[in-house]
């Protein structure tokens, strides 16, 4: 049995790390690919799943719709957080994939309200909530495996690319609909253009599951299996703990909440919100997100560079203020911006915008696993990181805007985020430790 496990651990310290990093990351590209083409159609859902004679309430059922599959991502996130803990990371990673692939493909085949009434939401919803599921099992997990894989000097450069599958998930999906808004006429889009980034996903999920497959586990679980280490019930475990607990918070109120709002404040409300609020065409707000996804590249591997420098802690700092100050003055520009005549003060605002979502964002990979200890690290990180990502992040969008129909005012409810933001530094800048250099072994 010990030469046994020796063999293993051989042949994982001679897994080439730029082949984790690409098996990993290929498999969190899926997964955001499928939850995220959900929202860059959000606005097209409305009509097309909810009855159509309130364009309003049809465009606030398709948000809540999408925010019901990030509300259960905390749940999604304790059952297979604690099967990670217990039986390993690649185990869980192969069926997150699976059902994540498989609901995705199914929402590309269901039938529209005009097809099938009322049972088109109601599959519509159930489709979002196994979404939802899954990606609270991949993402938090993902960043324990990859960062248990890292060199430990440039632990927050290496796992900084994990935190760029989200926006390249989202520059897919958007430049493929921009794409096919461009070369079909608004019926066939309407008609079945809308389904093809959703059939693309079998593809997908076809090259994720091969490149899993070669997949070893991480030494850290190993090592703990050989000591026969393991924590038979991890997310009590980490609630009896008292430094997980406070650390567990700490990341709930701080780096995921902040990471969250960021990423749907710039990511996924501003597509939105330029379409619906401030008047560009479709293909035109599309652009414009991508262009934001494109500057995000550089700048959060270089965040995780810097914080491999200087630390984890003063990097995200510096993102969650520049956050706060940041969301009011883009937005209201976008507001003030003629979709036709501004489009290089439109890009400018998206990168302003982007950049503190770098700076958050780009150690967080590292961070998530950095603050728990071995046992219970994949339980630990994962619930506070959904919980935030799911109710603070994913009903973002909603909330904004609900909070501007009520009052009238398109940019009332970004006083919501901003305020996230606010205090999320304020929690930072109290409790937040410095984490760069730590042992993961212990």
């Amino acid at each position: 049995m010990r030469t046994q496990i020796d063999q293993t651990n051989l042949k994982i310290a001679h897994t080439p790390h730029t082949r984790v990093a690409v098996a990993a990351c290929f498999g969190t590209f899926l997964e955001w690919y499928d939850f995220l083409t959900f929202a860059a159609l959000a606005v097209w859902f409305g009509p097309l799943f909810f009855p159509p004679e309130n364009p309003t309430a049809a465009l606030l059922a398709s948000l809540a719709t999408f925010g019901a599959g990030m509300v259960v991502r905390p749940l999604g996130a304790a059952i297979f957080g604690s099967l990670g803990d217990r039986i390993g990371r690649r185990k869980v990673f192969m069926i997150t994939i699976l059902l994540m692939g498989g609901a995705t493909l199914a929402v590309g085949l269901l039938p529209t309200y005009a097809q099938a009434g009322l049972w088109a939401p109601i599959m519509l919803l159930v489709l979002r909530l196994l979404q939802g599921l899954s990606a609270g099992g991949e993402i938090g997990g993902s960043a324990v495996y990859l960062t248990e894989h890292a060199p430990a000097q440039n632990r927050g450069l290496y796992t900084s690319v994990l935190q760029l599958m989200g926006p390249l998930g989202i520059l897919a999906s958007t430049l493929q609909i921009a794409f096919l808004q461009q070369t079909l006429s608004p019926e066939d889009f309407i008609t079945w253009g809308w389904r093809v980034p959703f059939w693309v996903s079998l593809i997908l999920l076809i090259i994720s599951l091969k490149a899993r497959m070669a997949l070893h586990e991480t030494p850290i679980f190993h090592a703990l299996q050989a000591k026969a280490d393991l924590a038979k019930t991890p997310l009590r475990d980490c609630f009896r703990d008292r430094q997980t607990l406070s650390r567990m918070g700490i990341l709930f109120l701080c780096v995921s909440a902040g990471g969250a709002v960021l990423f749907f404040s710039a990511q996924v409300y501003s597509g939105v919100f330029l379409k619906t609020v401030a008047g560009f065409d479709g293909a035109h707000s599309s652009l414009l997100v991508a262009i934001g996804t494109a500057t995000l590249f550089p700048l959060t591997l270089f965040a995780g560079w810097l914080s491999d420098r200087i630390g984890r802690r003063k990097v995200v700092l510096a993102g969650l203020l520049l956050g706060a100050i940041c969301i009011q003055p883009v937005f209201s520009g976008w507001l003030a911006t003629s979709a036709t005549t501004s489009n290089l003060e439109a890009g400018m605002l998206m990168v302003l915008i982007t950049l503190p979502l770098a700076l958050v964002t780009g150690p967080q990979t590292a961070l998530l696993a950095e603050l728990f200890p071995a046992r219970t690290r994949y339980s630990a990180a994962a619930l506070p990181h959904n919980l935030s990502a799911g109710w603070v992040g994913g009903l973002l969008p909603f909330f904004i805007t609900l909070i501007n129909d009520a009052t009238g005012n398109p940019l009332a409810g970004l006083w919501y985020p901003t305020i996230l933001l606010a205090v999320a530094f304020l929690v930072g800048l109290k409790y937040l430790p410095e984490t760069r250099g730590v042992n993961l072994s212990l």
